[in-house]
């Protein structure tokens, strides 16, 4: 038997169309050079040594198989000869191990094996690594937002509903909230390692195999937590995908969002921030001109990973439930692109936010004649007099809308004004005192009043960025050990194949 004789197309009496080399298998080739090159080559390291450890095959084979895989992958994809006739990666490399050692040996990689489970595999542990980057930078992102939500605690600012002044908060306190997004961001992504953590290799193409093959023992050498069970499952299912690369779509939703607001008060009418050079650039016409890049590049590559969500789910949603390519392969590199921006976007916003720019003063004022103490002002009113509060908010809400057509800011408000508008509404002086009413409408005391559970008070800011940081040590520790499971494994795997080389 010569080589030439070993074919994956012998079924077929003609080679693949133009067409469908240029549409489809050059580009699946591409991206399984891009994506899929080291992931596989570890596949073919565990999947040989199990062959081995089983009997299945001969250690000798074993070893000449391993030999061949262990210099293909220190020579790279550039050894493969690709000629645009094959539709994969794997097609390519098994002919460079069966034309490096032979087709007898060579052959016998492939045994209890088929591309559908190889090809689930080597995507898993390509998608694994990129959720564990993923996280590793959202990490980062969310100790940048604490440290900067501690350090602007007592930063008053105006909070914002509906994009109208609401009530006065700090700029910590905004950011502690968009910490707690990233927690959650943080238990989606962890949620879909898990659940990509598993080893669909053994599944054959749907039914498993009668060769006794050990599937435990493949897993542990490529760092899985556990097992995919159900054969038809592993080679079916890309929930993997769907979950992976929706986390990745809402994280990035609110990247777009913290972004959205720092654009906004980056500008000259605002001036609450200012972007640091190194995240902006230039006008080529207008030599003013500061843009806030970083920002305007974060709203756009969300916008691609919500595409990808919408590729990705569509890609399967009207497929049969087994291995097909647009329900099962198709959305593989959209998937792996969408973590890729979410890692590049989650550092790009962690630079903007260490760097930027705090205008306090401009903050304070803002939130001072903003009007957006109101609120406390009904509840003064309330507590020194009883009245109801929908009275009060009658009352207040009057003495604003005359302020206002009067030119003046909220801090002009006088307990005389109060007296005027609760007489003219129900009949009677409310007869607060001016100091009083002056403390309402003072921006750092109406935040500091906020003691309750999950208010702006500084002091209550405080404890829950600790207890915040404390959480964060906790994810990144586990994130570690996980991490570091896989490089023993990687590590482990590696040894195996030496000892079973030489020995």
């Amino acid at each position: 038997m010569t080589d030439e004789s070993v074919s994956l197309r012998e079924r077929l009496k003609s080679a693949p169309d133009p067409a469908l080399v240029e549409a489809y298998y050059a580009p699946a080739v591409a991206n399984g050079i891009k994506y899929l090159f080291a992931p596989e080559m570890r596949v073919h390291l565990a999947h040989v040594l199990m062959l081995a450890d089983c009997k299945i095959i001969s250690r000798a084979d074993a070893a000449t198989i391993l030999g061949a895989l262990v210099d293909l992958e220190a020579a790279g994809p550039s050894a493969l000869a690709i000629d645009w006739g094959l539709e994969d990666l794997y097609s390519y490399i098994e002919r460079h191990i069966v034309k490096a050692i032979g087709p007898d040996a060579g052959g016998r990689m492939h045994t209890a094996r088929s591309r559908n489970d190889l090809n689930v595999t080597s995507w898993r542990l390509a998608l694994r690594d990129r959720l564990i980057e993923a996280l590793d930078t959202v990490g980062t992102l969310r100790a940048t937002v604490l440290e900067q939500a501690r350090r602007h605690c007592r930063t008053t600012m105006p909070g914002y509903t509906h994009t109208q002044h609401a009530q006065p908060i700090s700029l910590g306190y905004y950011l502690l909230a968009y910490a707690d997004v990233l927690a959650r961001d943080h238990e989606r992504l962890a949620g879909a390692l898990e659940h990509a953590d598993m080893s669909p290799l053994g599944a054959g193409a749907l039914t498993t195999t009668a060769f006794p093959i050990d599937r435990d023992a493949v897993a542990r050498h490529l760092g899985f937590a556990a097992v995919m069970e159900v054969a038809y499952d592993c080679v079916s299912s890309r929930d993997d995908a769907h979950e992976a690369v929706a986390a990745a779509a809402i994280t990035m939703t609110g990247l777009s969002r913290l972004a959205t607001d720092l654009q906004t008060w980056n500008t000259a009418e605002f001036g609450f921030i200012e972007l640091a050079d190194q995240f902006s650039s230039t006008s080529s016409i207008m030599p003013q001109k500061k843009n806030p890049q970083a920002l305007e590049y974060a709203k756009s590559a969300a916008a691609h990973v919500t595409g990808a969500l919408t590729m990705v789910l569509s890609t399967s949603k009207n497929t049969s439930f087994g291995d097909v390519n647009d329900g099962v392969t198709a959305l593989n590199v959209p998937t792996l692109e969408a973590l890729e921006r979410l890692r590049l976007t989650s550092i790009v916003m962690a630079g903007v936010l260490d760097t930027m720019s705090v205008n306090p003063a401009k903050m304070r004022h803002a939130a001072a004649i903003g009007f957006g103490t109101a609120t406390e002002l009904a509840d003064v009113i309330v507590r020194e007099t009883g009245l109801s509060f929908r009275k009060a908010h009658n009352i207040v809400g009057r003495v604003v809308r005359e302020t206002i057509e009067a030119g003046e800011p909220a801090t002009a408000i006088t307990s005389a004004d109060l007296d005027e508008a609760a007489t003219a509404l129900f009949g009677a002086p409310l007869g607060i005192d001016a100091a009083i009413v002056t403390r309402a409408l003072d921006p750092d005391q109406n935040i500091a009043s906020r003691t309750v559970t999950g208010g702006p008070a500084p002091v209550a800011v405080e404890a829950m960025i600790e207890a915040r940081l404390r959480d964060l040590d906790t994810d990144r520790r586990v994130l570690g050990d996980r991490r570091d499971a896989v490089t023993a494994a990687e590590q482990g795997l590696r040894s195996a194949a030496r000892a079973l080389i030489q020995g």
